[in-house]
């Protein structure tokens, strides 16, 4: 009898350590997007400076809306919200749960005010912790999931508050600065090396046995991939204004035909953020103004920019399973030489911008962090594929159309939100996120 009371009782220790885990991942989530809001001022976190940006304060607020539609309105019985037309107004995409107010203006939505929204913030942290304190080994199995996506997608805010406050800034004549740059030596970028791959057969994407996922990283499947090499790097600025130079930009056979379309509608003629002042080339960044650095990975280019530079330099853009193949190869024999990868450019190293690769780092070939990486990969289902039930399958299905696959991370991204499987998607012609790319090649 002592033996089954012991058991019982260690069961219930490691419910309880497991509950209250995740109860400090929920609050450690939570204060991350506050510290990420310290350097702005009021008036910073209601502008919105294109449709497809939100203003900082939508994002304080849709994050605690999801939380308190998918987990309090469906696992606290009598939950009544502190504000019913929140539901409209936060409400980002999700047509099973109701009408959603115009994503071009909200930035009309001067109320309800910064105040208001911290104020909203605050009760679902306060009812989410009751919840989280009181719930039963039943509850908890079926609310679990639905927090950790909730955390995972409050991440991907995070991400969105400082690519999103960044547009802001830079359309700003005073050209406002986030953060001082961190100090830190030049260093001279290796040489570009090829990493080579036999043609085989190969597994990708996420089983759900290795800790969270979203349901587009799945099901792990076999495919099929010729020899190919790929780059060890990514493509810097400063090779990035050799095809400048070259009148990239002026050279209609190196542009698919949407991209061509894009550079003459657009006048494009540069990565976005770039300006030529003097005749010399200028980026802003979250620091503010300053010269663009060769050694630096270029960003804020398109899927259009990234194929029609490889095609110049006689390559082309990897696909997302080569680059998932790639990545896990030259990842997992870093880690089996004994590096952890301590220093890779995510958002907490401070940078929010992209390192140079360096020497001591170059083991590693920045498959993760610095910058998301074009693939030329269309982003659609995995074979076998099924969207999850309700509202949630609305997260990542209904938009496996006119998109492109990135990989990999930027240095705006949280350090637990990535892995290599991780499938980012976004339509070809978009700049603001930190995009990048690496080349590959047929062998």
């Amino acid at each position: 009898m002592s033996q089954a009371i012991d058991t019982q009782r260690t069961a219930e220790r490691a419910e309880t350590t497991a509950t209250e885990a995740l109860a400090q991942r929920y609050r450690a989530v939570r204060a991350w997007s506050d510290t990420l809001c310290e350097p702005l001022e009021v008036e910073d976190y209601v502008v919105q400076s294109m449709p497809e940006a939100s203003p900082t304060k939508w994002h304080l607020a849709h994050t605690s809306w999801f939380f308190e539609t998918l987990v309090l309105e469906a696992f606290v019985e009598g939950y009544e919200a502190p504000n019913q037309t929140f539901k409209y107004l936060f409400n980002s995409y999700y047509n099973s749960l109701g009408k959603q107010y115009l994503r071009p203006q909200r930035g009309l939505l001067s109320r309800p005010t910064v105040a208001e929204v911290r104020s909203y913030r605050r009760h679902i942290d306060e009812r989410m912790g009751e919840l989280l304190a009181s719930v039963d080994d039943q509850t908890l199995a079926k609310v679990r999931p639905v927090i950790e996506i909730g955390l995972q997608h409050e991440q991907q805010h995070q991400e969105l508050m400082l690519t999103d406050i960044k547009h802001v800034f830079s359309h700003n004549p005073l050209r406002p600065v986030y953060r001082r740059e961190k100090a830190s030596a030049a260093v001279e970028v290796p040489a570009v090396d090829w990493h080579r791959f036999e043609e085989r057969l190969c597994d990708i994407g996420s089983d759900g046995t290795d800790g969270f996922a979203y349901d587009n990283e799945g099901p792990r499947h076999r495919v099929f991939v010729e020899s190919f090499r790929i780059a060890s790097r990514l493509v810097t600025s400063g090779e990035y204004l050799d095809f400048m130079r070259d009148g990239g930009y002026q050279r209609p056979e190196l542009w698919l035909s949407d991209g061509w379309a894009e550079v003459r509608a657009a006048g494009l003629a540069a990565p976005l953020y770039w300006v030529e002042e003097g005749g010399e080339w200028l980026q802003y960044t979250l620091a503010g103004l300053r010269p663009v650095r060769a050694e630096e990975p270029v960003c804020h280019v398109s899927s259009y920019e990234a194929d029609a530079y490889a095609r110049w330099a006689d390559a082309r853009l990897p696909t997302e399973a080569e680059w998932e193949i790639a990545a896990d190869s030259v990842l997992g024999q870093a880690v089996a030489c004994g590096d952890a990868d301590p220093t890779a450019n995510f958002v907490e190293e401070g940078h929010y911008h992209p390192r140079p690769l360096s020497a001591d780092s170059a083991s590693r070939g920045q498959f993760l962090g610095d910058v998301w990486e074009w693939t030329r990969s269309a982003y659609s289902p995995y074979p076998g594929y099924q969207p999850p039930a309700g509202a949630l399958g609305e997260y990542n299905s209904k938009f496996m159309s006119s998109q492109v696959v990135l990989r990999g991370g930027s240095c705006a991204t949280p350090r637990s939100h990535i892995r290599t499987t991780y499938r980012n998607f976004f339509p070809p012609d978009q700049r603001w996120q930190f995009f990048g790319f690496r080349l590959a090649r047929d062998v």
